[in-house]
This record gives structure tokens, sequence and C-alpha cells, in this order.
């Protein structure tokens, strides 16, 4: 890479061209494929940055439009030097929904309180980077090792398992037609393959959507889709904004969070440098940095928090290009699909029962993404401080057990989140204790 702060982006090499190779971050392919793959980075982020603000009750149009602001502040930050996207967090979700007090349908009328924790949380997530850009990354590695970040993402799924579940629990018709998105989700999942699979959440939803039109709004059974809200929505308009309440219970709840998104933003990072075969490390700071400062910015005007996307890490695994440019590209298609409020209209007439049921697969992923963490990073559970810290913090945060000391409180994912750290490094042992083993 050249010393200018951006890369200067060359075209592809020839040779690796005719080999269909590999897309270095500090290359870029012809214009109209750059613009090929910003839409299928849009398409891979789609389905959770639309699901994650629905689950919440926040406007997905407004989230969309956000996500390309956020990635292309997180691109300045980082210098054009991570590729990386930046969507709706699923961290916030079960917070958010215990701050405002949110029943699970339409509009979130709380949100403003939400805003003013995601702004706190972002704002102590860009101090952390501050840190690291100091004095390196060691630190958060010693306190949160594999076994402690497998346990907190895994928590987060457990978490919010009953939020799924309760909200597809009004009526047998609702039960059973998030059961038949489950099954829809989980054919693609296994019986497609290429981009169709990669994109398993949003097409086994379309399926699903289109079942429930049949059966509701065709046979007559169940709640119809109200297509009208579509019909008088405009084509161009600008996003709904909303401002922040700054309340002190909620900041309180939700600044634990920024803890998950340096775990998250961490091994996204590490696996980005993996597939790359370049050394990211010294970008680690600035990342985070990048990533608090677009989740302020979000919390601002109304938005989720955002985070760095594994669908998009999966989209550059399977493509091999990597060219960061191809980001900026992407964010500038989001933000253009967020001055359309047919498009936010469109989303809104998604079914509850099939919102529902795509939750169900979403949470018991971001579970299962916990274990494969232990698995792939080889956690030994026959060490019994691997073994407790583990147990310990999924009791917690599946139960959502909750703390409160005075005016600061904490819900089940910040007590384990929390929990996890504090015990690992109490029950850490001195190097002579561990050779004595």
């Amino acid at each position: 890479m050249s010393d200018s702060y951006f890369p200067r982006w060359r075209p592809q090499s020839s040779g690796a061209k005719r080999a269909g190779g590999v897309v270095a971050t500090d290359e870029r392919l012809a214009w109209p494929q750059m613009v090929a793959m910003g839409v299928q980075h849009v398409v891979a982020m789609f389905g959770s940055t639309v699901l994650a603000p629905l689950l919440m009750g926040f406007d997905p149009n407004l989230c969309i439009f956000m996500s390309g602001i956020g990635t292309l502040l997180f691109f300045a930050v980082v210098g054009g030097r991570v590729p990386s996207y930046l969507g709706s967090s699923f961290a916030f979700i079960g917070l958010v929904i215990a701050v405002t007090g949110y029943s699970g349908h339409g509009p979130n009328p709380n949100i403003p309180v939400a805003l003013g924790g995601i702004i706190v949380c972002g704002a102590v997530y860009a101090v952390i980077g501050l840190i690291v850009s100091a004095v390196g990354t060691k630190w958060i590695e010693t306190l949160m090792p594999p076994v402690v970040t497998g346990a907190i993402v895994c928590v987060i799924g457990l978490n919010l398992a009953p939020i799924a579940v309760k909200g597809v629990s009004g009526s047998q018709f609702d039960a059973w037609m998030a059961l038949v998105t489950v099954l829809c989700v989980g054919a693609v999942a296994v019986f497609t393959r290429g981009m169709l699979q990669r994109l398993l959440i949003l097409v086994g939803l379309l399926i699903a959507y289109v079942i429930y039109a049949i059966v509701t709004n065709g046979m007559g059974l169940g709640k119809p889709i109200d297509f009208s809200i579509v019909a008088n929505a405009a084509w161009f308009g600008l996003p709904k904004f909303g401002a922040p309440v700054f309340d002190v219970h909620a900041m309180a709840l939700l600044v634990p969070i920024a803890v998950i998104l340096v775990a998250e933003n961490l091994g996204h990072i590490k696996a980005v440098s993996a597939m790359t075969g370049t050394n990211l490390d010294r970008y680690i700071g600035r990342a985070f940095i990048g990533d608090g400062i677009a989740t302020v910015v979000s919390g601002f005007v109304g938005g989720t928090g955002v985070t760095t996307y594994a669908e998009n890490i999966g989209v550059m695994a399977v493509t091999r290009i990597y060219s960061t440019l191809v980001f900026a590209v992407a964010a500038l298609i989001a933000i253009v699909l967020g001055f359309s409020p047919k498009f936010g209209a469109v989303i809104q007439t998604i079914p509850g029962p099939v919102l529902g049921g795509v939750s169900i697969v979403v949470f018991g992923l971001i579970a299962v993404t916990g274990a494969r963490i232990w698995v792939v990073n080889k956690v030994d559970f026959s060490d019994n401080r691997n073994l407790i810290v583990a147990a310990v913090t999924l009791v917690l945060g599946a139960g959502d057990f909750s703390l409160k000391l005075g005016g600061f409180g904490l819900g089940g994912i910040g007590t384990a989140t929390f929990g996890a750290i504090i015990l690992y490094a109490l029950l850490r042992r001195k190097p002579a204790q561990e050779a004595a083993v």
C-alpha cells in the first residue's frame, strides 16, 4: 500500500484477472463490476440491517440510510484500509426493548430514550478505540480470550430467545406461520448453493412472505397484508429523523454493549486479516473509533447502533474481492435506498409471524456463533476455569439476571458480559500454577 492516508486503488493486475484471482484491499475492478459488487454487499447486509430495527421498533428505512453513512464514516477513519460494512447491531436489541418497554409490533414510541443510551455507548466505544490506538490490543485479548467472547456472543442469542417466541405466540395461526418461516429459511440454507445460500435469511423471508400473502390475502385465513401503505408512499423523500433523550437509567443499561461491540469488531478484523493475508492489527484502534463515531451519529438522528457485519465478510470469503473501495460504493447505494419512502413501506408490510419466525432462526444462529468461537479457537473445557466462566455466563444471560447498584443497573446481557470478564480475571492462575497442572 502507498504511504498516503487513503490507498491509491490500482486496477486489478491482468495476470490475476485472467486467473480469476484475489482483488487486494488496495486494488479495484472496472467500475461496472465495482457497482455490481456494491449491490451484492448491500443485499448481503440487507436482511439483518432491516430485521434488527424492526425488532426494536425503529424506522428500517432510516437505519438502511444510516448504515451507509456509518460505513462512509468508518471508511474515512480507517483511511480506506479495512474492508468492512457497518449495519444495525443485534447486541442492542434486548436492552433497547428493556429500556423502552417495546411490545414487539409497529413503531416504538420510546425510541428517544434508547437513542441517548446508544450515543453514550458509541462514545465509550470510541474512547476504547483511542486507548487501543495508544497502547495496542494485548490488554483486550487478555481480558477477553475466546472462552469469554464466545460466551458473550452466545448469550446475546439466548437472551433474545424469549422475545422471539413471545412474538409469535399471539395465536395458533401466528405460531404455525412462524414455523413455516423457519422451514423456508432452513430449506434455503440446506438446499441452495452459492450467493443464494449466503442470503438465506433474506430469501427465506421472501418465500415465507409470499406463502403468508397467499394464505391470508388469497385464502382468507389470518390477518391479511395491507398493501395500501405501499401504494400511498412516495418514491422519494427524506428519512424520518429522531432526536435523543438522555435518561441515566437507559444510558447505564446500554453502555456495557460497548464491550460486546469491541469483541465483535476485534473478531471480524482478525477474520479479515486471515482472509486477506494482511496484518490489520495497527488499524484496530481506528476501527473501534470509526464504529463508535458511526454509532454516535446514528443515535443522534434516530438510528440504531452499528457494527461490522459478518455477512459482508462472508461475501468477501466467497468472491475473494477485498477492495475497500467496494464498501464505499455499497454505502452510497444504501444511502440512495434510504431516500425512498416506498422502499420503507414495503418493509413495513412484513407480517409479524414471518418476522418472528426469522427472529427464531437469527437469534439461534447468534447463539451458535458463540459456540463456534469456542470450537474454532479450540477452547479447552477440561480446564475448570473455562468451564465455570462459560457455564455461569450462559445462565446469567439466558436467565436475564439483573443487578442494580444505586442508580446503576445491568440487564442480563450486561451482567453476563461483565461477569464473564471479571470471573475469568479472578480465576486466572499465575504462570507457575498453570505449569504445575
